[in-house]
């Protein structure tokens, strides 16, 4: 039998050469046309090593699909949107989040898009769109809120997808979460073994489920040890940095103050910072502070702070595995996943 062809002859990437097809592969490979496709698509049917071999010679002669005559035929996209708001910028958070779901969509025939919304903007007006206009196969969206209309409207719609938290809804979905409330447990009893009691929380609005998670934990590790929560500061992590720092100044102004600061972001954490020291108080000394961290910054920042780390890269690899496991109708129970808290290094 005539040996597989060499892809590297194929000099299909010529400006002079025809567009690799199919056909093309399936010559090079001595493979079925069907079998390429399959083998592409990711088929449970198709061998690990028939994949692994279509995919390099798909890749080593440019092989790119008619995305718009596979939707006609299929009436799928090969698309999964990554639905976030603009404001998950800071602190790097998007930039890890879209590596983690590239890298796992990698292996298999989805592409990312991502679909951005403002914080003056519906979020559920961006899910209506991708739905509505049949964008997407799946999506993947973030800052869930107990009762989130947009977990309704998808779930009504049957359309796949994974959340980055959980809600308190009685839909059953796939999810991929951080535990937020053992971090504030763990923040907190940090800040008691250091011996400071007047500990607050720059926590998210209440909007928003992983806030409700990090109170009970911050509030149930006080109360075991006869300390009540700190009134709420006047701002969130939500606000922007030059209001936090001009906040936080103020109440570190103040005679009756923190001792202990929790802060549930990197990027609210060096306002944070600023404010305290624009107070004239040195942090590690008048005040400590416990954050959630998602890259090393803040340790370089300033090491007197006590740094949690949270990992938004895996996050975004479990998320995308949870929402092709949804595509493919894997039990919702095996798409869901939490993460634990480490302290950083």
């Amino acid at each position: 039998m005539a040996s597989k062809r060499d892809p590297s002859t194929a000099n299909t990437r010529n400006s002079g050469a025809a567009r690799p097809t199919l056909k093309t592969i399936a010559s090079i490979t001595e493979l079925g046309t069907t079998t390429v496709s399959r083998a592409l698509k990711d088929a449970p049917d198709i061998g690990k090593k028939t994949k692994q071999r279509v995919r390099e010679v798909a890749q080593q002669i440019g092989y790119i699909p008619n995305r718009a005559g596979v939707g006609l035929r299929t009436g799928k996209t090969n698309v999964i949107s990554l639905v976030l708001s603009l404001d998950e910028e800071i602190m790097g958070l998007t930039s890890h989040m879209v590596r983690g779901v590239s890298e796992a969509l990698s292996s298999t025939p989805y592409h990312l898009t991502i679909t951005p919304y403002t914080e003056d903007q519906s979020p559920l007006d961006a899910i209506r769109y991708i739905v509505e206009h049949r964008t997407a196969d799946g999506i993947i969206m973030s800052r869930t809120e107990p009762h989130d209309e947009r977990v309704g409207y998808l779930h009504s719609q049957r359309i796949p997808f994974a959340t980055h938290g959980r809600t308190l809804m009685d839909i059953d979905h796939p999810f991929h979460d951080f535990d937020n409330k053992q971090f504030a447990a763990d923040a907190t009893r940090q800040l008691l073994e250091r011996n400071r009691s007047r500990i607050a929380l720059l926590a998210p609005p209440d909007s928003v489920t992983f806030y409700h998670h990090a109170f009970d934990g911050y509030k149930n590790e006080l109360r075991a040890h006869s300390l009540e929560p700190w009134p709420s500061l006047p701002c969130t992590i939500d606000h922007k940095l030059d209001f936090i720092e001009n906040q936080i100044k103020h109440v570190f102004q103040q005679k009756h103050r923190p001792d202990g600061i929790i802060s549930m972001s990197g990027g609210s954490t060096i306002a944070l910072t600023c404010g305290i020291e624009a107070a004239g108080l040195v942090v590690g000394r008048d005040v400590d502070i416990v954050s959630k961290q998602n890259m090393n910054i803040l340790s370089r920042f300033r090491p007197e702070i006590v740094t949690i780390d949270e990992d938004i890269h895996q996050a975004g690899r479990e998320l995308a595995k949870a929402v092709i496991g949804s595509i493919r109708q894997t039990p919702h129970s095996e798409l869901q996943t939490i993460a634990y808290p480490s302290i950083g290094i």
